[in-house]
């Protein structure tokens, strides 16, 4: 599964951080992407769900 951070993104006083990862749909076999606005600290436990 491929997956990548994205861009760093500054907003006021919070940096957050863009990720985007590939997912295989069950019924169709095709990839979508899913995107996610979330603190940097989060990524990796995102990625890994």
């Amino acid at each position: 599964m491929a997956k990548k951070t994205v861009a760093s993104l500054q907003t006021s006083s919070k940096r957050l951080t863009k990720a985007i990862k590939m997912v295989k749909s069950p019924k169709s076999g095709s990839y979508t992407f899913v995107e996610s606005v979330m603190p940097p600290e989060m990524v990796n436990d995102w990625l890994k769900k």
